[in-house]
Parts: structure tokens; sequence; C-alpha cells
């Protein structure tokens, strides 16, 4: 086994590279086995219990029999097809539910290969759909500090300006506009003055933009800030008054993850174009959705060209389709509500004593998400021992910056999650960090 083990590591130290890594310098990897649950087992024979449902995607826990059986019946007829001059039964039964799931408006859906790709075919069709209307001079977006939105080229041009990379990437990325990070949180009082930096640059830029891009409520990769659900409206509010296009990323957000089906569900606000992707397959396989309003599809289908310019080549596979079609029927049998509250009381009670920590500056929760933030950054070796740490004592969580976080899968028993938060409690008490 110990052969097996070096084996693997060994190749993958010298010819695979991991996010956000170095090939000269990699950060440890841990060779998985299996996964099973909420329990991912490594080739050691060690039990890990999954806080982070694989970047916040498995919410259904793995291996999971529902979700094995779409794809294992769809292999059966095809596992792919173009999606161009054919449908197949699998898209449609699965248009039907984001439909039936979304707000009202929402009712056209263009299938992508991942949650990147769906923003940047939602930047796209924002920037058609003002074309069609002729008002080619609206080209420009415009979004706020301290969101992520991907790390495919358009995406990384709206993500904050000084963590998303700009600087590397300076006079290759397009330069938008970035409005100061709302300071109001979820759950306090709302200050008009939170909204007054995004409200002077819609007046000042509104002729050249084409659309605002948000991750609603809750700001994720970017640094886990939950805002007020007043913001979002007044977002929604300023859109419609100086005919902006609203794209909300819902990619971390959608499907119960904060409490609510969508993030946009907390002010009560419809996007005119929304981006899915992570948890929309169950974290089975790499699928994104974009879906717009019927008035949006519309005016860029009666603009020139004439049709949308995008079309990517795997474009409602019939495995993703399949399998998000099931998630999202297991989403509805599992009464997600019920298990994201019970989450949200078992995150309250079990990371409230971190806030009695010297290193702790903030502890905050909503829904399914359990964030500890710390005073001072984890420099690149804090964060190897302190992996290390939590692998050790059987959790796999995995913190970045100030940020030591939790986005469980909704399937996670009481017992398991409390071993997750006494986990990070204990490493955090003992203050080497």
């Amino acid at each position: 086994m110990t052969n097996k083990i070096d084996s693997i590591i060994d190749f993958d130290r010298t010819h695979l590279w991991h996010p956000y890594t170095s090939i000269e310098n990699p950060l440890p990897v841990y060779p998985v086995k299996r996964a099973d649950g909420c329990v991912i087992t490594l080739q050691d024979g060690k039990e890990l219990v999954d806080g982070m449902s694989s970047w916040w995607a498995a919410i259904h826990g793995y291996n999971h029999d529902s979700l094995n059986d779409a794809v294992q019946q769809q292999l059966g007829s095809m596992s792919h097809v173009m999606f161009g001059g054919f449908t197949h039964e699998p898209a449609v039964k699965l248009g039907k539910q984001l439909v039936e799931l979304l707000p009202d408006l929402l009712n056209r859906i263009f299938y992508c290969d991942s949650g990147s790709v769906a923003v940047e075919v939602a930047m796209k069709m924002a920037m058609q759909y003002m074309h069609s209307l002729g008002k080619t001079e609206k080209k420009r977006f415009a979004t706020i500090r301290g969101g992520y939105h991907g790390d495919t080229f358009h995406g990384m041009s709206v993500c904050d300006p000084v963590n998303g990379m700009h600087t590397l990437y300076h006079g290759v990325l397009p330069e938008y506009l970035f409005a100061d990070k709302p300071s109001c949180t979820y759950s306090a009082g709302w200050n008009e003055r939170d909204f007054q930096s995004m409200l002077e640059l819609v007046e000042k830029y509104h002729k050249t933009l084409c659309a605002i891009i948000l991750e609603p409520v809750v700001q994720g990769a970017g640094g886990m800030n939950f805002y007020h659900p007043q913001y979002l409206k007044k977002v929604r509010d300023i859109c419609d008054e100086y005919e902006i296009l609203l794209i909300a990323d819902e990619i971390a957000t959608g499907f119960g993850r904060t409490g609510k089906l969508f993030g946009c569900d907390h002010a009560e606000a419809t996007p005119d174009i929304i981006c899915l992707g992570k948890a929309l397959t169950g974290g089975y396989m790499t699928m994104g959705a974009v879906v717009a309003t019927e008035h949006v599809g519309k005016t860029i289908s009666e603009g020139h060209p004439g049709v949308f310019m995008h079309g990517p080549t795997f474009m409602g596979n019939p495995l993703a389709c399949s399998v998000a079609s099931a998630s999202l029927g297991l989403l509805i049998e599992n009464d997600w509500q019920k298990q994201v509250e019970k989450i949200e009381r078992l995150l309250v009670s079990g990371l409230e004593p971190c806030w009695q920590l010297h290193s702790v500056s903030d502890v905050r929760i909503l829904g399914a998400i359990g964030v500890v933030e710390l005073k001072n950054s984890l420099t690149p070796q804090s964060m190897v021992n302190i992996q290390k740490e939590f692998v050790e004592q059987g959790v796999w969580l995995r913190p970045f910056g100030k940020l030591i976080y939790l986005m469980p899968p909704y399937v996670i028993s009481a017992s398991q999650l409390q071993h997750l938060t006494d986990v990070v409690y204990t490493v955090l008490s003992e203050g080497r960090y």
C-alpha cells in the first residue's frame, strides 16, 4: 500500500498541476481512494468528514444511489450527442425542473460546460442584448469589490481588482467598473450610505453600461462576505431605472446553500440573467446553465445577427442533464430547507466558542455556510500546517486567506458536523494560527 501511495504522489508531483499551486513547490496532496456519503477515504484508509462539498458542489454527498442510477441508466442509451440540431429527453426534463424552480420571468435556458463558462455566456448575452437594441455604446460591466466570477478571461475582468489577477493580465483584461464592497452585513440594520458608491458609479457611467453582475447576498471565494439583501434590491431598482441588465452569479449560492433556494430570493429580486453551476449536478459532472428572461432572449434573437453567438461542444450533455435532473429531484424530495436549517443551527452552536479565541476576528453563519475569520492571513506554510492538522483529526477543510469556512453536504449528520466544528475550535485554540 505504501508503495502504491508513493507512486501516486510521485507521478502527481512530477506531472500534474493542481489549482493555484506551483510545480516547483507544490502544496501537499492527499491521495483519495473513494468517497461515500459525507466521508472521503484516503488511500491509506484514513477517513475524513467532508466540510467542503468538493468546492460546494456535492450537496447530496458522494456515491449516492439515485445519482449513480441516473448516470448508469443514461449510459445505456447515449453518453453524448451534439446539441446543434438535436434535442433529447434529459435536456428537456431538466429544463422543465429549472423553469419550475426559478422565478417566473426566467425561462430561456442555455446549457454550458461549467460555472465559469456560464459567466462568460451571461456577459456575452448582455453585450449582444444591447447590440440588438442598437445601443452599441453600452458594452461595459459594473460590479462590486470582493467578488469572484471564475478564472476565465471575461470572468476575471469582474473579479475583485486586487485579488482577481488584474495586475498579472493588465492590458489584456477589459477594464470594468467597481463599486465599494457592501459594508452592511446580512443581519445588521440597513444604512442607505452603503449604496452610495454604486449609485454614483451608475449615475456617471450608465450610458456605457450593459449590465451589473454580482453574487447575490453572499460573496464566495472573494472573501465569504454576507451583505444586506436591501443592497441587492437597490441594484435591481437602479438597473430598471437606467435600462441596465442585472446578472446574478448564483453558481455558489444557488440550490439552497444560503437558506433560500436562490440568493436573489433573500431580496425578492429577479435578475435578467442567472448563472448556475456547482450544485446543479450534485457534484457529479461539470455543467452550467444560464437562464434569461423571455425579453432578453427575444431581444437577442430579433436583433443582428439573429442568433446568440455561443455553442459549446458538450452543451446539453445527456449524462450531465440526467444527473442534474436527479439531483434537483433529490433536493425537493429531501426537503432541502429543513436540511439547511438544521445545518445552520448546528453551525451556530458549534462555531460559537470560536468567538472566545484571541486569533479570531469574526464568526458568521448563513444557511449551510459557516465562516471563522482570523485576524491575520495564513501564510503558505501555515496553510499547509493547518490542513495537515485537520486531516490528522479526520476532517477535510480547505482554508484560504484569513478564512476557515465550512460548506458541508446537506446530508451531513449532526455528529459529523459536530466533529467538524469541534476540530476547527480545537486547532485554533492551540494558538498557532
